[in-house]
């Protein structure tokens, strides 16, 4: 079974529990369960997580810590599961979908989950959320609820990145409309051809170019793989060409090292899933 949590789950934890039994109800059985998330997870349990930011500290302990082993075992009692930063999934998927590895994965969603899987194929145990490192030194730059910090990468490789550009692009959205529905908006007349949306992508590539050639100089990637909502259709297609572009034109040391790659349309929605799923040790 695979599961993808990114959405932000009630305090006690009923919300993974709904979810994954709604899940396990459309399947004959279920024989393990993997969780791709937000956060820094040691042994299945939750260390660190924006998700939880509403959260107060005295309850995180209690309600928090083992929140998805919880909603996993109540739901289907003693099956092999595992709990993983979404990141490293990201990556794991990559090499899954590439069958190499040295490969930055990031998928742009709800967040921007961002893993690494070196050149020996393995996880490294680093903290990859890019999310909360800045990329814009801009001092009028988005602030970033969770860390305080100005100009992260959540604010430009996300939902949010989209959502905050489309209204300057002429897109009319929904004030009361959640954040993926917005972007299912700018993503509907994206494949109609609007113009304002395709500047949206654009700028986003843009973005993204200047930001992994930054990204390059720490981890010395050799794969880019790029997975996640945002990813999707058209506007995928355009975000991806002109972040090469940018790469080309203005970081030629760079740009002929790097691989941009997207898996084909249904590994970009599903693909950490499907990573997920291959987590658990079946006894």
């Amino acid at each position: 079974m695979q599961v993808k949590l990114s959405t932000t789950p009630c305090l006690w934890g009923y919300s993974p529990v709904i979810t994954l039994a709604r899940a396990g109800a459309q399947m004959a059985r279920v024989d393990a369960v993997g969780v791709s998330s937000a956060g820094i997870y040691i042994n299945d349990r939750t260390m660190s997580a924006s998700l939880f930011l509403k959260v107060p500290k005295e309850l995180y302990e209690e309600k928090v810590k083992n929140i998805f082993i919880r909603a996993i075992t109540d739901t289907f009692g003693d099956v092999p599961y595992a709990v993983a930063n979404d990141g490293d999934v990201s990556a794991l998927a990559g090499t899954m979908s590439l069958n190499d590895n040295n490969i930055l994965g990031i998928a742009m969603g709800t967040s921007e989950a961002v893993g690494y899987v070196n050149e020996d194929g393995c996880i490294t145990g680093w903290l990859n959320e890019l999310a909360f490192v800045p990329v814009d030194a801009n001092p009028d730059a988005m602030v970033d609820e969770w860390s305080g910090d100005i100009g992260c990468g959540v604010k430009y490789f996300c939902q949010d990145g989209v959502n905050k550009l489309a209204p300057r692009a002429g897109i009319e959205l929904d004030e009361n409309a959640s954040p993926a529905e917005k972007l299912k908006v700018t993503q509907k007349l994206m494949e109609e051809g609007h113009e304002g949306a395709a500047k949206v992508y654009e700028s986003i590539g843009t973005y993204l170019g200047h930001t992994l050639a930054y990204y390059y100089e720490h981890y010395g990637f050799k794969y880019v793989l790029l997975l996640g909502r945002v990813m999707s259709g058209k506007g995928g297609d355009l975000l991806l060409a002109t972040c090469r572009k940018v790469l080309d034109d203005e970081y030629p040391e760079h740009a002929d090292k790097i691989q941009l790659t997207l898996p084909d349309e249904k590994f970009r929605r599903v693909g950490q899933s499907m990573a997920a799923a291959s987590l658990p040790e079946m006894k």
